[in-house]
């Protein structure tokens, strides 16, 4: 009989965020695999719940030695249940390698959703959310970490990232020179926690409150880039090649215009200019 694995969100602060669900498979799975099994017990204790699973680690340092293991127990019928400190596993947390090998293995995975640094941050952050990337945490190395936020200036979409602590200050400086110094951010601290912050304004701002340092699990939110709006005289070429490839003078600008946000007119009177 197969059994399955189950990817469980656990709380990000507050316990109380806990789902019935997360508590009945804690006390029903076979095996637990847990990021830090010492948090796992915390996290029962507070709940107020025990647990007859086994119970065996799973970080960063074990995935590869440990999910052989477990894809065998699967096999075997055991439902094996998968949480890491805080959150969804496998987003910028250990799961990934497991959920892998058990798609490799045509075993049976589900999950069961629970709280979100991503999302919860994203909803407090008073910034757009209709579009939006997940960045995880960037390269520590300043020069990497530059480099990547210079290949995001001109990403459009609302941005997230988590950050230690200690590299806050760093990360919003960094921010500030590729990005722009008034890009509008959130930095979100201890979210669901008691000391739960949401610090807002321009990325130069946050950086120069961050100096004095920062504390707890840190989510940083960041608008994404506006859209500049096109020169007519830069899509001169685009209606000169449609016209080459048969198309009248009015209806290339027409599809140009249209296509690049720009009036018809003013796109019009640019190759016309540009005729002389």
């Amino acid at each position: 009989m197969t059994g399955r694995l189950v990817l469980a969100g656990t709380p990000i602060g507050d316990v109380e965020d806990a789902s019935p669900r997360l508590r009945r498979l804690l006390v029903e799975a076979d095996v637990i695999a847990a990021e830090d099994t010492r948090r796992l017990s915390g996290m029962l204790q507070r709940l107020g719940i025990t647990t007859a699973a086994r119970v065996v680690s799973y970080f960063e340092g074990n995935e590869a030695s440990r999910t052989p293991g477990l894809i065998e127990s699967i096999r075997d019928g055991a439902t094996v249940l998968l949480i890491t400190d805080a959150g969804m596993p496998s987003v910028s947390d250990p799961g990934y390698r497991l959920v892998v090998a058990c798609v490799e293995a045509g075993l049976p995975l589900t999950a069961a959703p629970g709280p979100s640094a991503v999302l919860t941050a994203l909803a407090v952050s008073g910034l757009p959310v209709d579009r939006f990337t997940f960045e995880g945490f960037l390269p520590r190395k300043a020069g990497e970490r530059g480099r990547r936020l210079a290949e995001l200036a001109a990403e459009p979409r609302t941005m997230v990232f988590f950050e230690a602590p200690h590299r806050l200050a760093e990360f919003l400086a960094d921010a500030a020179t590729a990005l722009g110094e008034d890009r509008p951010a959130a930095v979100c601290r201890e979210l669901t926690k008691t000391y739960e912050e949401v610090r807002r304004g321009g990325l130069a701002e946050l950086a120069e409150w961050a100096k004095d340092g920062a504390r707890g699990e840190i989510t940083v939110v960041i608008a994404g880039a506006i859209a500049r709006a096109a020169d007519p005289a830069e899509l001169v070429d685009e209606v000169e090649a449609l016209i080459a490839g048969g198309a009248k003078l009015k209806v290339a600008c027409g599809e140009v215009a249209a296509r690049a946000g720009v009036a018809r007119n003013a796109l019009y009177a640019a190759v016309l200019a540009a005729r002389g």
